[in-house]
């Protein structure tokens, strides 16, 4: 039976695409183990469709619930993997050394465990931390880091695009109007001026809702006279399909932005109050613009600035990121 290295990421969607390129790292290091991810089941599986991990176990799932319990002892089946482990990489906080304790009782001969917003680590980037706590470093390989997208997967979008009306002889534009947080969004009108203008291209551009971006598509979509269509609540590995068969993507600092950026889509995205120099995608095919850098002091601050000036970008600035002119 085959020996694996473990790895443990608690994060969402972006925190865990920005340690790709640390866990391909990891792979090329033991090259002759498997790879187990324990994280979310969504990215879990789309990392296992595109080949990236061998095996994964949703973090969420009753048989990992153990891991981070006080008391108690690892599920059966989670013991039967653990035992095949010669090294586990944990990037979460472990003050207490409760994680610690559980992986060495499971005979883990050897296991990194740090968060990768510890004040130890000395690099900037999130994605160079998620490196620096496995001793490797990423300015070897910065924008190689492609996810690549199986057949499968492209088949399923393309068929799911057709399916929607949405033609392929125009120019597909995809647009995230959120993102965690409705403190990092263009407003709508800004929002709503982009994709008219986009229309008047003969583009189409499409809009992408997540559980969370209701408020912000809507207040997009009553400005305009002319709907874009909206894909809503898609499955990960199905949107990671739609994303490749994009020309531009446009975006905010979200998850999704992360994923297109991965997949070699031309990106662009908008960051105001989060730092870029911090959490941006890498990639020549990426394209970060901002208002004013934001001085507010803390994340209680940005939430009740009501100017987000940060985020007042002229609708001329995001058409030529876009490649784009206005149209009279």
């Amino acid at each position: 039976m085959s020996r694996n290295i473990v790895i443990i990421h608690p994060g969402g969607l972006g925190d865990v695409l920005l340690a790709v390129p640390a866990i391909k790292k990891l792979i090329a290091r033991f090259s002759q183990h498997t790879i187990l991810l324990i994280a979310r089941a969504p990215v879990s599986r789309l990392l296992a469709e595109c080949g990236v991990i061998d095996e994964w176990i949703s973090i969420e799932s009753q048989v990992c619930a153990e891991l981070f319990a006080k008391f108690g002892c690892p599920s059966m089946e989670l013991q039967s993997r653990l035992a095949r482990c010669d090294a586990a990489v944990a990037w979460t906080e472990d003050t207490d050394g409760f994680l610690a304790n559980v992986l060495g009782e499971c005979g883990i001969p050897r296991a990194w465990i740090q968060s990768p917003f510890s004040s130890a680590l000395k690099e900037r980037h999130q994605r160079d931390r998620f490196l620096e706590t496995v001793g490797e470093t990423g300015t070897d390989a910065l924008g190689n880091d492609v996810l690549h997208i199986p057949d499968h997967l492209l088949e399923k979008g393309w068929i799911y695009l057709q399916d929607k009306g949405i033609s392929p002889n125009c120019a597909l534009i995809l647009v995230h109007p959120g993102s965690g947080s409705i403190h990092k969004c263009l407003r709508s009108e800004k929002l709503a001026g982009i994709l008219q203008q986009l229309q008047q291209r003969e583009m189409s551009p499409v809009l992408l809702e997540g559980p969370a971006d209701q408020d912000a598509v809507e207040g997009a979509l009553k400005l305009l006279s002319k709907k874009p269509p909206v894909l809503r609540d898609l499955d990960l590995s199905l949107l990671a399909g739609i994303l490749a068969h994009a020309e531009l993507y446009l975006g905010h600092d979200s998850g999704l932005t992360h994923l297109a950026a991965l997949l070699g889509v031309r990106t662009v995205a908008v960051f105001g109050p989060t730092d870029q120099n911090r959490w941006a995608p890498y990639g020549e095919h990426l394209t970060i613009i901002r208002g004013a850098p934001c001085v507010c002091p803390s994340w209680d601050v940005v939430k009740q600035c009501r100017e987000k000036p940060c985020l007042d970008l002229p609708i001329e600035e995001i058409l030529t990121a876009l490649k784009l002119q206005t149209t009279a």
